[in-house]
């Protein structure tokens, strides 16, 4: 059973990865998107960045839906940006993560072992993706504030990274090798 979360910077390729990915596999597919709260989607929409008090629910809910499939022992994959390493903390150990620095709290459930995919390339980049889609709340005058928050995974944390500037196919299949043989 796998767990794995897709993360970056809005318009890194979270989606579009996560969801061909999952497609490919027949896994299930979340996009983090999708469970933001309407208040959170405005604020962000008017070009304000969130805060962790907007984000710390919002993950805590994501949390609780790989906890779900992990406890139904369905494969999954969520699209999130999971900029901050208390933000992975939060996905792999639940609010808990939000009281200490541990990942595990006495008499909680064990912390989920899920691998974090970190889709990583320059801002330049990312910024002609942004401001070639239409539709997302998020505007592309937030991109630096993501960039600016951004504590990219290191150890001992469960995690690749690749870089965006490869194409779907090698990514896909870059992340299927780190699955299937690491």
């Amino acid at each position: 059973m796998v767990l794995l979360v897709v993360m970056g910077v809005s318009g890194s390729g979270k989606t579009t990865v996560g969801s061909r990915l999952a497609e490919k596999l027949g896994w299930k597919f979340y996009d983090a998107d999708d469970y933001h709260s309407p208040a959170n989607k405005k604020k962000m929409a008017e070009g304000m960045p969130l805060n962790d008090e907007d984000r710390i629910p919002w993950l805590c809910a994501l949390h609780d839906i790989l906890r779900r499939e992990d406890s139904s022992r369905q494969n999954a994959i969520l699209a999130c940006s999971a900029l901050k390493k208390m933000y992975r903390c939060v996905l792999v150990s639940g609010a808990s993560a939000t009281e200490s620095n541990q990942t595990e709290q006495p008499g909680e459930n064990a912390a989920l072992k899920i691998l974090f995919v970190h889709l990583d390339g320059p801002m330049e980049i990312i910024a002609g993706r942004l401001e070639k889609r239409s539709g997302h709340f998020m505007p592309p005058k937030l991109l630096k504030s993501q960039f600016d928050i951004l504590e990219p995974p290191s150890a001992p944390e469960n995690f690749i990274t690749l870089s965006l500037e490869k194409s779907l196919p090698e990514i896909v299949l870059e992340i299927e090798r780190a699955v299937f043989q690491g």
